[in-house]
């Protein structure tokens, strides 16, 4: 598995196949997914101070994210999406 440095998370993207009203969107139509399932946390940010502050999610919880964030991963046929901490915008209940 991908073990992320630092403050950054690894995510599964959830892509929604359906609106709301249940149309069934061509590919192209689809807008890109904003939520996601933490599948690895790094150890965190270093301060100034060399003291390290935990990141604020853990593995198994499902995050809102930016748009635009973070770099698509390929790994074992499998895609990720790496992210720095502050792209998370909330955790999902």
């Amino acid at each position: 598995m991908l073990k992320p440095l630092g403050d950054r998370v690894v995510l599964k993207a959830q892509e929604e196949e359906q609106t709301v009203g249940g149309i069934v969107l061509a590919s192209n139509a689809k807008n890109k997914p904003t939520t996601g399932l933490v599948v690895a946390v790094g150890e965190g940010r270093m301060l100034a101070n060399g003291q390290v502050v935990a990141v604020a999610v853990k593995k198994g919880d499902k995050v809102l994210f930016d748009k635009y964030a973070g770099n698509e991963v390929e790994y074992n046929g499998e895609n990720y999406l790496v992210v720095h901490e502050k792209d998370l915008v909330a955790v999902v209940d």
